[in-house]
């Protein structure tokens, strides 16, 4: 297997180990190993049906697992409920954008920072100076995000009126307003036109060389996993098809053809839930 091209590939910030996700009789993830490294772009990548959103939605506490474990910087967070996901470091977007639309952009990005404040009912109710300067560095922080993906100058726009790529990079200011040490991203160039995807792709390398946060990140464009990923991973039938890579060669392997041209029926494998974890 390819070194890693990462600058610090010895620490694991996310795992997950026999990570088994059932529906009814329908098996999206099936025994899945992963590893993210801090530092690193990772992209999750695969045909449709694949499991890659449910991976994140287990990882990100919308789901809990039938079978395996995940783990968070050396920590178990299996089961865990979103917004504790959320307090641990790892902050996500939506292949369906999920904003408020009718709120501000600012109030849409402070929401995002509210999981990290302290103040409680009582100094919220009577504006205590801890409560006030609390808030005063929550309005900074969304301040700080919405001038990171220009949208300081529409922070008064109710989010519903700004255009569809804006929201997306809204959205993402959002979840970065949490200070995450794991930043999950679901198709975050979906809808966006060409200029919009390389603007995009621009933004989250600047991310990862100037702040302490890894990306997962799961990606139709191929020239995006392409232009920007230090590591691949291809999933289809719920499990990893090809060994992960570096994106050359993963591009160039033929599971991973297959899994997105077809192949002939003949070939196909059912996939059986495992026996022991």
């Amino acid at each position: 297997m390819p070194e890693r091209r990462t600058h610090a590939a010895g620490e694991t910030v996310l795992e997950t180990k026999g990570l088994t996700k059932i529906f009814g009789g329908l098996i999206a993830v099936n025994s899945l190993d992963l590893k993210v490294h801090k530092g690193e772009i990772l992209s999750l990548i695969g045909p449709n049906g694949a499991g890659k959103t449910t991976v994140f939605n287990v990882v990100s506490g919308i789901y809990r697992p039938e079978f395996g474990e995940v783990f968070f910087r050396g920590e178990r967070i299996t089961g865990k409920k979103p917004h504790q996901i959320v307090s641990h470091g790892i902050a996500r977007t939506f292949q369906n954008i999920r904003l408020f639309p009718d709120m501000t952009c600012r109030e849409n990005v402070m929401a995002g920072r509210h999981c990290r404040s302290t103040s409680g009912l009582f100094s919220s109710i009577f504006r205590t100076p801890g409560q006030r300067t609390e808030e005063d560095m929550i309005k900074g922080t969304a301040e700080k995000r919405l001038r990171q993906v220009n949208l300081w100058k529409s922070r008064d726009d109710l989010a519903k009126n700004i255009a569809y790529g804006s929201q997306r990079m809204l959205e993402i200011a959002r979840a970065l307003a949490s200070d995450p040490k794991l930043l999950v991203l679901d198709e975050p160039s979906s809808g966006l036109n060409p200029r919009e995807t390389r603007d995009l792709m621009a933004f989250l390398q600047d991310i990862i060389r100037e702040e302490d946060v890894t990306i997962l990140l799961i990606e139709h464009d191929m020239n995006m996993v392409m232009g920007i990923s230090d590591w691949v991973v291809v999933m289809d039938g719920g499990r990893k098809i090809a060994e992960e890579g570096i994106p050359d060669d993963i591009y160039a392997d033929q599971r991973v053809i297959e899994a997105y041209l077809g192949k002939d029926d003949e070939d196909s494998t059912a996939y059986d839930v495992p026996a022991e974890h």
